[in-house]
């Protein structure tokens, strides 16, 4: 947890701190990842249940508690999946990188670098869906930086070659992160279907 304030405040100092650490996915998850995720979780579970997903003119939709933390378990399941999946996609892009990082390696970052959109599950507080996707556009665009200014350090190659891998694994991530938008609405449509 130390580092999400500087990955928001100084991303390029905290990338080479966090480069040096040498951290394990273990270590990683439980104090890092665990955490972040739950941040959209519980913000979705108190939203669903409490205000409602608002569609606009007046159509909202409540889950029951029950519901809601049953999808909320799946849903957070899916996001640790997905950190897990980006860091499988980073080590098999640098596979031709002479300093190739190991899979633990590539994990660690996938999941620093999926701190932008973690955060902006606070959203999920009040679910307006126009809101929603905002925060999640822009939380994107952050991942997009962070991946930019991260990948140079983290293969140590020059930022041309950089901008090409970043862009290829951010093409990768969007389709990961829309896989999971579809899950999460099936999910939580099949919830509401429930009540």
């Amino acid at each position: 947890m130390n580092h999400v304030w500087g990955l928001l405040a100084h991303p390029d100092r905290e990338m080479r701190d966090i480069k040096q650490e040498n951290e394990t996915i273990s270590h990683h998850y439980t104090h890092h990842v665990l955490l972040m995720a739950l941040i959209p979780v519980i913000c979705a579970l108190i939203g669903t249940t409490q205000i409602g997903w608002d569609f606009g003119a007046r159509h909202t939709i409540t889950l029951s508690l029950t519901t809601a933390v049953g999808l909320g378990i799946l849903f957070y399941a899916l996001i640790l999946g997905g950190v897990a999946l980006m860091g499988r996609v980073i080590y098999w892009m640098a596979r031709e990188y002479p300093q190739r990082p190991s899979l633990q390696r590539c994990t660690v970052f996938a999941g620093y670098v999926g701190t932008p959109l973690f955060i902006s599950g606070l959203v999920a507080l009040y679910p307006l869906v126009w809101l929603c996707v905002l925060a999640g556009a822009l939380a994107l665009l952050y991942t997009a930086y962070l991946l930019y200014v991260g990948i140079p350090l983290f293969l140590n190659i020059d930022r041309e070659e950089s901008l090409r891998f970043s862009g290829s694994t951010l093409a990768i991530g969007i389709l990961v992160f829309e896989v999971l938008l579809a899950l999460t609405v099936v999910i939580w449509g099949y919830g509401y279907r429930l009540i």
